[in-house]
């Protein structure tokens, strides 16, 4: 049901070779050792920029009425990773592509056709030589652009990282920076959305990140709250991205809903590890870090370990979602995976 870094071959015409070279380009390293350093992405997140870019063959250009989240093979995607993956910085830097970055389809490209930041304003010097044949993009005339999360907490996980890769990078001359909201140029926004500041939704959104779908219930109404937001986008042509550590399998969440549905047109990351390496072995726990930490250079497994092995004695669920990326049942639930369903698969019945 996921595509997987192992299968990362581009054969297939898309935006996400532009935008990455326009973040590095426009966006620096927000924080760390390396804050102020072009940000580059890593393989998974290139992996995952070039499908959420990616075009649809087909796809005419009209230059009077282009052809909005249509002219792409996915409409969302969904990012699931175990902690400290990356998740909220590529996150952020998607979020720089919707608000000025080539995020929609302009045509495919001549011999001599270029992307020139100053056609749209900026004046940074940027140029990307296409290819003859690749997909064009171009910046939204009035983008309007949602970060989603429980809290103000779990926002500012995309909110703050985005904050610095504007301030310290060309794209202050551009972008107005505060703390409920930024300014695009006269036109544009980028806003802050929780549970308690609902009253936003509904607006006519271009773009759309939602932290931490795993959580998103409906007993806490974010599920219902979620799916407002999508509706709204939607009417604009416009798309979303989902951010999420590995959801309750026995809660019904937005992300799980998402990763179920057989739409066609929903990217699905999500690196699950070998099911025959069990996480309370410590040696094969070593394993399930290194397969779905692989292309995360930044994250000192030794010290993931250190943690998880803490966090195994106290809750064991929890640590095989956040540290191993496994569908694991919370403590919470009143019974162990499967014994509910093999109960009745033993009558002779199925469970819907």
């Amino acid at each position: 049901m996921s595509e997987q870094i192992a299968e990362f071959e581009v054969t297939w015409p898309t935006l996400g070779y532009l935008q990455a070279d326009w973040m590095a380009w426009h966006l620096p390293i927000p924080d760390g050792f390396r804050k102020g350093q072009p940000f580059i992405l890593s393989d998974w997140q290139l992996w995952c920029t070039a499908n959420h870019g990616r075009v649809r063959p087909e796809t005419p250009w009209r230059p009077e009425d282009p052809i909005k989240n249509q002219a792409f093979a996915y409409r969302r995607s969904l990012v699931v990773g175990p902690q400290k993956y990356g998740k909220s910085p590529w996150a952020a830097a998607e979020t720089a592509v919707m608000a000025l970055g080539p995020d929609l389809f302009a045509g495919w490209a001549g011999d001599d056709d270029v992307y020139d930041c100053a056609r749209y304003g900026c004046q940074c010097g940027f140029v990307y030589e296409y290819e003859p044949g690749e997909p064009m993009g171009m910046p939204w005339p009035t983008p309007l652009i949602q970060l989603m999360a429980t809290s103000e907490d779990q926002v500012n996980n995309t909110w703050r990282p985005l904050q610095q890769m504007v301030l310290r990078g060309p794209l202050s001359e551009r972008i107005r920076v505060g703390e409920k909201f930024m300014r695009i140029g006269d036109d544009g926004v980028i806003e802050k959305v929780t549970s308690a500041e609902s009253s936003r939704l509904g607006n006519p959104t271009t773009g759309f990140v939602q932290d931490e779908t795993g959580i998103y219930t409906k007993s806490n109404g974010l599920m219902g709250t979620a799916q407002t937001m999508r509706r709204g986008t939607s009417g604009m042509g416009g798309r979303g991205i989902e951010l999420t550590n590995t959801w309750d399998p026995a809660e019904e969440s937005t992300a799980r809903s998402t990763y179920e549905s057989r739409a066609a047109d929903l990217f699905k990351f999500y690196r699950q590890p070998p099911k025959n390496l069990s996480y309370k072995n410590k040696r094969d726990r070593r394993k399930i870090h290194a397969f779905v930490y692989f292309g995360a250079a930044h994250v000192d497994l030794d010290s993931i370990e250190a943690e998880a092995a803490e966090l195994l004695e106290q809750d064991p669920a929890q640590a095989e979602r956040f540290y191993g990326n496994k569908l694991v049942r919370g403590m919470g639930t009143w019974l162990p995976e499967g014994v509910w369903e093999g109960a009745y698969a033993s009558l002779g019945r199925v469970v819907a």
